[in-house]
């Protein structure tokens, strides 16, 4: 029987050991589904290198990994490993298709765009031994289907209590650092709302209380969310997601999630400049509406998460320090933050380079713990020196006390915000590390 060897790569830490933990809670969907797509005389392994190791030594003939965010530098380590070893390696996922030149070099055949639409060609003309160097579809609007995941392959190793759902890919913000919407261009692709069903009762089924919807706005259609809410009420699950911060605008629409099991969602709100936001594409938001939409979606019931960047055009030091009292008057229980950082293929990518303001040619270099281009308000050293201070001063103790016990609604669920500070615990060790704390 021939074997796949699924992998999805953990990021190197600042001595370039890739990042080990005991358990991995945010588990991808990717390899899962591609490992359901494969033929009956194959057999399938992932492994989530967070907390497992590769077996480079292994009798799969095929290697399949994944590439996201700055993880990207160890898939390309770990790819040409395989390859010394005379394995046949094939690289997918947003960093190899927004950066797929640069990406060929390393892989003996990649995927660009949405993997299931090319898996089975890839598959036969493999077996037929004529290979193809890339393969290159994506969803452009309307409905795609996927098979049901293969969890069976994860669920006994080291994993959180929830596994991943996803209704939809793509965002119709088009934010210019964005890897998403180098994909998918503004478009919202949906999943027929039967399928997206099945997936939640298999999760349900696995012996599991709650889920991650992995969509990347939920907020992306609202009617077809508000039909979904209707189906997930019925499944009596809880669960968590992301969206844009608009939502919390729609009251309506905040009881549905609640009424539904939605307890957390995660906002990429960026920043708290808008002349920032306006450089980012994103001058839809308004950072002046923040506070009071997250005091509107909090009194649902639904904890926020927040991804912010700094080193936008508007950002100054001062607005840069202003963060942490943004982040803690609002009691963000697990904010998390970037340096932006142009991803080659991004439009941020091409402003910078035309502009002549990224001073590290060193692509491989561009982990997010330290300043590649040249801010408009501060030197580049100053930029990475604000970004360790603002992460250091939101996870003081002091800090993680304030934003997570130190709350009304502690004492109606104590054991959710003590979960959170140890979450963000965690998050102060890494941090203490100069490790850029991620989902994981």
């Amino acid at each position: 029987m021939k074997k796949i060897l699924l992998i999805q790569p953990s990021p190197y830490d600042k001595n370039h050991k890739p990042i080990k933990k005991n358990k991995l809670y945010f588990v991808g969907l990717a390899m899962p589904l591609l490992a359901a797509m494969m033929p009956e005389d194959w057999e399938a392994e992932i492994i989530l290198e967070i907390i497992e190791d590769i077996p480079f030594d292994t009798d799969a003939e095929l290697v399949g990994i994944s590439t996201m965010g700055h993880g990207v530098i160890r898939s390309i380590d770990i790819a040409r490993n395989f390859r010394e070893r005379g394995k046949t390696v094939i690289l997918g996922g947003y960093m190899a298709s927004i950066m797929a030149e640069e990406a060929l070099k390393h892989c003996d055949s990649l995927v660009v765009g949405d993997a299931e639409l090319v898996w089975h060609e890839l598959l036969k003309d493999y077996q037929e031994g004529r290979l193809k160097k890339i393969y290159e579809k994506n969803l452009k609007s309307g409905f795609f289907s996927t098979p049901i995941p293969r969890f069976d392959l994860i669920i006994n190793k080291k994993i959180g209590n929830f596994l991943p759902v996803q209704a939809g890919r793509g965002c119709p913000n088009t934010c210019s650092f964005c890897s998403v919407a180098c994909m998918y261009k503004g478009h919202y692709i949906k999943k027929p709302l039967k399928e997206v069903v099945r997936d939640i009762n298999q999760v349900k089924e696995l012996g599991f209380k709650k889920f991650l919807l992995l969509d990347d706005n939920i907020f992306s259609d609202r009617e077809y969310l508000d039909n979904l809410l209707i189906e997930i009420k019925n499944l009596n699950m809880k669960w968590m997601s992301q969206c844009d911060i608009r939502i919390g605008k729609d009251n309506e629409l905040l009881k549905k999630l609640s009424d539904s099991g939605c307890t957390t969602l995660s906002f990429g709100l960026e920043s708290i400049s808008k002349e920032s936001l306006k450089g980012m594409n994103k001058s839809w938001a308004n950072p002046s509406e923040y506070g009071e939409l997250i005091q509107n979606i909090h009194s649902h019931g639904i904890d926020v998460s927040t991804e912010m960047v700094v080193g936008g055009e508007g950002d100054t030091l001062q607005s840069i320090r202003e963060t942490k009292k943004f982040i803690e008057d609002n009691k963000i229980t697990v904010p998390r933050f970037y340096i932006l950082t142009p991803i080659p293929g991004t439009k941020f990518f091409k402003d910078m380079t035309e502009e002549g303001r990224i001073i590290n040619e060193d692509i491989y270099s561009f982990d997010g713990t330290e300043a590649v281009h040249l801010p408009k308000n501060m030197s580049p050293d100053e930029l990475t020196s604000a970004y360790w201070k603002l992460y250091e001063s939101l996870f003081t103790y002091k800090s993680i006390l304030k934003r997570n016990i130190f709350r009304k609604e502690f004492l109606k669920k104590p054991r959710k915000y003590l979960f959170y500070s140890l979450v963000n615990l965690f998050y102060r060790y890494q941090i203490k590390n100069k490790i850029t704390p991620n989902i994981f």
